[in-house]
């Protein structure tokens, strides 16, 4: 039996997070909202998923996962709620099961426990393990059950391709390319790697294929410090992706940029 991921009082109780107490079933849709209504409501929807995620990355480091696993769990995250809402499934416990299951995928088991508590450290600063009393176990069982529900609701598609094997090769391909003393006074890799991290609050992993994205923040990071690479019979991006443009670069740099606005409004 799959789990009502919406009635989670347990989790509130332990987590903290009443505040984001889900609505019901039944809620309106937005095609039944006032247009300003509705445009409000996707901006708290962006904003949500941007802290959750930000939540999913910091709590990641805390468990000591690699990069590919906590992109997973952002992944999986994003994919999910492309079809579903944060009107029907509370965030937080899917942000926990994404990272199990990203565990999972990407082989970097994590205990259950250990999830659990890392989450409730970072909710709650300060504040001791929890007891292995029957609400602990009550929500570990929330946890695993909608790992399932998530394996479900993606039709157990949880593999992902991620942009970090292409950036490697293209930033070591802009290296061999570049002035070894301008290579090395400028921040080129960190910036791209930065911003490819950066790139995970929001669903642009999901949207864009890898090669896109990966091509798209290293045009930014390379135009941030005004270096200009060499020009041939091609644009050099073209040279590493033929079927990118100039126009769907731009487009996913603009996404990019936006992630830094909406963190200004979540802080």
């Amino acid at each position: 039996m799959y789990p009502s991921v919406s009635n989670t009082s347990k989790f509130y109780t332990l987590i903290g997070n009443e505040d984001m107490e889900v609505k019901p079933k039944h809620a309106s849709s937005p095609a039944m909202k006032a247009p300003n209504e509705a445009e409000s409501d996707c901006s708290a929807d962006m904003k949500t998923h941007f802290r959750v995620c930000r939540f999913i990355m910091e709590t990641g480091v805390k468990l000591g996962m690699r990069s590919i696993p906590v992109a997973t769990a952002c992944a999986l995250y994003h994919r999910f709620y492309q079809s579903a809402s944060l009107q029907v499934y509370e965030p937080y416990l899917v942000a926990m099961s994404a990272i199990y299951l990203a565990g999972k995928v990407e082989e970097q088991h994590l205990r259950t426990r250990d999830i659990i508590n890392v989450c409730h450290r970072y909710l709650h600063a300060g504040s001791e393990p929890l007891d292995l009393d029957s609400e602990f176990w009550e929500l570990r069982d929330s946890v695993v059950q909608c790992e399932l529900l998530i394996l479900r609701q993606l039709n157990f598609q949880v593999s992902f391709h991620h942009p970090h094997k292409y950036l490697l090769h293209y930033l070591l391909s802009v290296k061999g390319i570049m002035n070894r003393h301008a290579w090395s006074r400028t921040p080129i890799s960190e910036t791209a790697w930065a911003l490819l991290k950066d790139s995970y609050h929001g669903p642009l992993c999901v949207r864009h294929p890898p090669q896109h994205l990966a091509l798209a923040v290293l045009y930014l990071s390379l135009q941030s410090y005004g270096v200009e690479l060499p020009v041939g019979a091609v644009e050099w991006w073209q040279v590493f992706c033929e079927e990118i443009t100039k126009a769907e670069i731009e487009s996913i740099i603009t996404d990019v940029l936006q992630l830094y606005d909406m963190e200004a409004k979540c802080t």
